[in-house]
């Protein structure tokens, strides 16, 4: 008889009962894979990975409790009344009765996914946990071309593009957006709501290239979740700030259609009884009369999006949130970005990322405006301050403003000062552009620039850093601060005097432990601290070579005394910690060789 034989009948134990294949999930649900693989995206079941997996490692293992929650949700029922009606459709097409085919699309069975976002997020602020890949994902396909092959629609399109730019709006009025940084694969912003700190990726404005080793069956049944989730994170924000949602576009401004920008300001922060009231009389109106007010504002409001989602970019819903008075205060980094480009005007070139900038300034305090129609000033304003250009050379310039790449702006926003414009005037090639996601001191290596940015900071806040070369202990020096000009003489004086005696201090007591690791008793520590020994003596005491061999054993003695996990888990902290030295030692190098360089070619 096998060691695990369990007879006929038996109950299961262990990782047997407490996991499934897929393939079982599959057969005790009775639904296709697709359609197993959407509820689960959808419901949040994941795949789990017990430490005993009885059926072999070749199987996807799920839980037996998410299972029977996916075997007893309405949606799974929905979903097999959704394919039964298709098989309607098909059997009708395969007749050739279009009549029926027509009558049976019309009537076809929808869901919705309120409940499901209820349910994952009980409370707002574990929506706003959840949001990174949300807002990944919404942005990534409001950037892409729409497919039939692909199940692409153009409606997912516009909604996407909808959602990304009401949230855009939303942090940019809101002033919360905190860092940007530009890299190869997009544009990576972070936001920080309700004290959450949220990334997100945005691609590039380029023609996107759709490959075939990518299963869009599978990104398009995320977006379905994403999108339902993101309307109801837009939804609170908006109405947090009392303002309706979703936004409306104005009819008035229709023939501006070609341009997002002309949409009207839709604030309800101080109108709240105007519409109660309006609500009032219109509940009065006829039931046929309603319906057909808001078929046509519906088809209104699609009409426009239609028109004008070629030329929709994110700075026109800036106008939908005005400037409202909260009664909640505003924390510091919110107070400090919003007066960062504080009564600074900005004109945008054609050539620059025009979306991302009209994204970012506003957030930090600034109006903007660009070169077509339906922009707010023109670029013969005198009142503009500076200028965005990304070409080698600018033909006709106005003396009464300076001329900048986009990078000066995204240095400006992750420094938090007005960062000087020499390095990055029209024609020269910029500073390097740091991530502000990276803790230069954490990894070991500061960049130049970033000591450059460092004193700059300083500089603004009126706080004292030590010089390059020096520490922090060489600033400490009462000596140097008097240079400086920081402290008077009296005082310098006085803490010389302070400092040297915890030296003498500090020296006395290393000496007497230098003594009691060789054995023997000082005079000092035996007549009391005030003795001192002599720097012969300590001399002396070093050159023992025994004294090293226990030093170099005290230094030993914690290791031999861990554990063996302890002790692996210290050996791999420690070449971990070589390793990021040799990438530091790398960084150094390859600096070196740069300036190196730039100096041969000087000569």
């Amino acid at each position: 008889m096998p060691k695990h034989y369990r007879p006929p009948g038996k109950k299961k134990e262990g990782n047997a009962a407490k996991y499934i294949t897929r393939s079982q999930a599959v057969k005790l649900l009775q639904v296709t894979l697709p359609t197993f693989r959407r509820l689960c995206i959808l419901k949040g079941v994941f795949p789990r990975e017990p430490k005993k997996k009885v059926k072999g490692n070749h199987h996807t293992y799920y839980h037996v409790k998410d299972i029977s929650f996916l075997h007893h949700d309405p949606l799974l029922e929905k979903f097999r009344d959704i394919r039964a009606y298709e098989k309607k459709i098909k059997k009708a097409e395969a007749k050739l009765n279009k009549d029926l085919v027509v009558r049976l699309l019309t009537r076809k069975p929808t869901y919705t996914l309120d409940r499901l976002i209820r349910e994952r997020y009980p409370k707002f602020v574990d929506a706003l946990r959840d949001l990174d890949d949300c807002l990944t994902m919404v942005h990534l396909f409001a950037a892409l071309p729409a497919l039939d092959r692909e199940n692409i629609e153009p409606k997912r399109i516009h909604n996407c593009r909808r959602l990304s730019h009401e949230w855009q709006a939303f942090i940019s009025r809101s002033h919360k957006l905190r860092k940007v940084f530009v890299s190869v694969k997009g544009i990576y912003y972070q936001a920080e709501v309700e004290g959450q700190k949220i990334t997100w990726l945005t691609p590039h404005v380029l023609q996107q290239v759709l490959t075939d080793d990518i299963d869009f069956n599978v990104m398009l049944t995320f977006l379905e979740f994403y999108e339902t989730l993101l309307g109801f994170v837009n939804f609170k924000l908006y109405h947090a700030m009392n303002v309706k949602y979703p936004p409306i576009l104005d009819p008035r401004l229709e023939a501006l259609a070609a341009d997002l920008y002309a949409l009207s300001r839709y604030v309800d922060a101080n109108s709240r009884s105007s519409v109660v009231e309006s609500e009032m009389v219109e509940s009065s109106e006829p039931e046929s009369h309603l319906k057909e007010k808001a078929q046509n504002e519906s088809n209104l409001r699609l009409a426009q999006l239609q028109q004008q989602l070629p030329y929709n970019e994110p700075g026109a819903l800036m106008h939908l949130v005005e400037e409202t008075t909260t009664e909640e205060e505003e924390d510091q980094d919110t107070k400090e970005c919003k007066k960062l480009f504080e009564g600074m005007k900005f004109f945008l070139s054609r050539e620059v990322p025009r979306e991302s900038l009209l994204f970012v300034i506003p957030a930090f305090g600034g109006t903007v405006s660009w070169e077509g129609p339906g922009a707010p000033f023109a670029e013969a304003d005198q009142s503009i301050t500076h200028q965005i250009v990304d070409r080698p050379t600018q033909g006709h310039k106005f003396l009464s403003r300076e001329y900048v790449q986009p990078q000066w702006i995204y240095d400006c926003v992750n420094a938090r000062i007005i960062l000087p414009t020499e390095g990055y005037l029209v024609g020269r090639v910029p500073p390097p552009h740091l991530s502000p996601f990276v803790n230069n001191d954490a990894e070991g290596y500061v960049p130049e620039y970033a000591e450059t940015i460092k004193r700059l900071q300083a500089a603004a806040r009126s706080v004292v850093l030590p010089m390059p070369g020096m520490g922090q202990a060489d600033l400490e020096d009462p000596q140097n601060l008097l240079v400086e000009g920081v402290i008077d003489r009296t005082e310098a004086q006085i803490a010389a005097e302070k400092k040297q005696k915890m030296m003498k201090l500090e020296k006395q007591y290393h000496e007497e432990l230098r003594a009691e690791l060789a054995g023997a008793q000082t005079p000092a520590s035996a007549a009391g601290p005030s003795l001192q020994i002599s720097t012969e003596n300590a001399g002396d005491e070093d050159s023992d070579p025994n004294m090293q061999q226990t030093a170099d054993d005290d230094a030993n003695m914690p290791l031999v005394m861990m554990s063996r996990k302890k002790r692996k888990l210290y050996e791999a902290m420690e070449i971990n910690k070589q390793r990021k030295k040799a990438s530091v030692d790398h960084l150094k190098e390859r600096k070196r060789k740069i300036d190196a360089g730039k100096e041969s070619g000087k000569k």
